[in-house]
């Protein structure tokens, strides 16, 4: 499967799903005009990936600094197919970074973290 990279803008996150290694990340901010419309081509390769992840591994790197109420629910369907694909048998890994100063991401990561049930989650502080 190709790789999937889209550039990070001012409104938008960089996206780098590297399927051949099993590497998936989402770094900087998200708030775009349109959440459903940036995301819709990002969460349809991250499903036709899953499709075929079996018993495969994967890591997925969140390394947002601010993110939307419309992205949070994107986030939250992101999180939902990952622990899907870990409850089917894949072996699903989930790293939540946050800077060492922002409290709030730390307790956004803690939350999404709780409802996986299958994925094993980390939730990482970044160091400068």
């Amino acid at each position: 499967m190709d790789k999937l990279e889209i550039k990070a803008t001012s409104r938008t996150p960089e996206v780098s799903f590297d399927f051949d290694n099993n590497h998936l990340k989402i770094s900087g901010e998200s708030y775009p005009e349109d959440a459903m419309e940036f995301y819709n081509p990002i969460l349809d390769s991250l499903d036709a990936y899953l499709e075929n992840l079996g018993s495969g591994n994967c890591r997925f790197d969140f390394e947002l600094i601010y993110f939307n109420s419309s992205s949070a629910k994107v986030i939250m369907m992101l999180m939902d197919k990952l622990d899907e694909a870990a409850e089917n048998g894949g072996l699903v890994e989930v790293y939540w970074y946050y800077d060492a100063e922002d409290d709030t991401m730390e307790e956004l990561g803690e939350e999404f973290g709780e409802d996986l049930e299958h994925a094993k989650f980390h939730l990482e502080k970044m160091e400068d």
